[in-house]
């Protein structure tokens, strides 16, 4: 746990002690519901407990859903008809686990670049930010499965464009792909496959999430100034903290409250609004779609694949050092999963020595950069690899890597900070005032 100072839990009554003794299950869910919180924590910091429920949500609908479901291409999408017009409530399950996935990849996307914003993955959260990453490809894999089981036209052509990215690695890529296929081509044993491992998964990005938060228990949460708790005493420490129960529980539990009134209307009332009108086709190997897209959650990426094609000045470099080992394709496959890891990567990449982007002028700006250069990409990843399209793209994923990998070093050695607070206390009381921070903490 935080090696901030607080009160741990001791048991009172012989059952209690009797149990702490040979399970302390009670004093670990204590410790962590009284775990000392910065009490300046913003609302940007409530899509934790909404990444919780959305990981609830999927897995008890995801259980449900496979008790009925049928994992043969022959008959998979007749059962998916099944469950929508014949099993109790089945319609509902089915659009919650749906466009559960797209309330979950909303959570996780602000949650990142909130991280990224207050910079949640600087010293010592650099294991908590990696983990967290780790959950974030989990995540995808889950969502990519997951869209190959209605085994509708997008589905299976998805499937087919997505598995021959793994195609294009030299030399071992044609195992590889169909090592994931299980077989030559996107059929009866991918959906299996698929299958299992969209059921699995799930269960690892738990355990994961669990590694997380614990990751966190013990370096303290960050919040909005960076400035640490102060762990010299115990009167120090209640001054920049408030326990999480009841506070923090509270005002997480009023903003889900609001996000879920958000989802269940969209569940109830434009359930189809997010997917492809081209799923609610049988796949049909013979007939190719005109236009092949994924999720809108991984469209930015889908952006960056494309972007690299055999025109570009780079790929035509890089094709011609390497003597065509690395081709338009793979090159592409390299920018997409290298996107994710320059991002995996910014706690080293990062060089200034101040923590949040409140206090950083020429950050915020290049942060807001990034900011629109995400919806940009998501928004190419949908249109047509054609015309104005990819050269959006081929900008927007400049934009992306350069910020990574330029602006960030170079801003953390040439950009001046604004003054920061002392401790947390100050913070708090410059925005709530002395009233504000005695009633909000009775230790004080």
């Amino acid at each position: 746990m935080s090696g901030i100072p607080h009160d741990h839990y001791e048991p009172k009554s012989g059952s209690e002690k009797w149990l702490h003794r040979r399970l302390p299950v009670v004093s670990l869910l204590y410790d962590t519901l009284m775990i000392p919180t910065p009490k300046n924590l913003n609302w940007m910091w409530f899509w934790g407990v909404v990444l919780f429920f959305a990981l609830m949500l999927q897995i008890v609908t995801g259980i449900v859903l496979a008790m009925h479901y049928t994992p043969h291409v022959d008959m998979t999408f007749a059962s998916l008809e099944h469950i929508m017009r014949d099993v109790n409530g089945g319609h509902f399950l089915r659009y919650l686990h749906s466009n559960g996935a797209s309330l979950f990849f909303v959570a996780v996307y602000l949650h990142i670049f909130r991280g990224l914003y207050y910079g949640s993955y600087k010293s010592p959260r650099e294991v908590t930010w990696i983990i967290g990453i780790l959950i974030y490809l989990a995540m995808m894999a889950t969502a990519f499965m997951g869209y190959v089981l209605p085994w509708g036209q997008m589905s299976f052509w998805g499937a087919t464009v997505i598995t021959g990215l793994f195609g294009a690695i030299p030399w071992i890529g044609d195992s590889i792909q169909t090592w994931l296929l299980g077989g030559p081509a996107v059929g009866n044993a991918t959906l299996n496959r698929f299958f299992s491992l969209h059921y699995l998964l799930p269960f690892v990005i738990l355990g994961l999430s669990i590694v997380h938060v614990w990751a966190f228990h013990s370096t303290g949460n960050n919040n909005p100034t960076g400035v640490e708790v102060r762990r010299g005493s115990r009167e120090e420490a209640d001054k920049d903290t408030l326990p999480f129960w009841p506070y923090f529980v509270m005002k997480d539990l009023f903003a889900l409250g609001v996000v879920m009134i958000v989802f269940f209307a969209i569940v109830g009332f434009m359930p189809n609004y997010l997917g492809h009108p081209d799923n609610y086709l049988i796949a049909d190997p013979m007939v190719t779609p005109a236009h092949i897209v994924p999720e809108w959650y991984f469209l930015p990426f889908y952006a960056i694949l494309r972007a690299f094609d055999g025109d570009v000045w780079l790929v035509m470099l890089t094709n011609w050092l390497t003597f065509g080992v690395v081709d338009a394709k793979f090159f592409g496959v390299i920018a997409m999963f290298g996107s994710i890891i320059v991002m995996a990567m910014v706690p080293w990449l990062d060089t200034s020595s101040v923590r949040s982007g409140r206090y950083r002028p020429m950050f915020k700006w290049a942060f807001i950069g990034l900011c629109i250069d995400f919806m940009v990409l998501m928004w190419a990843g949908a249109m047509p690899a054609e015309g104005i399209y990819t050269t959006v793209a081929l900008i927007g994923s400049t934009y992306w890597f350069g910020y990574f990998l330029i602006l960030l070093p170079v801003l953390g050695v040439i950009e001046k900070p604004l003054p920061q607070p002392a401790t947390i206390e100050e913070d708090f009381k410059a925005h709530y005032g002395d009233t504000g921070a005695a009633s909000a903490n009775p230790a004080e």
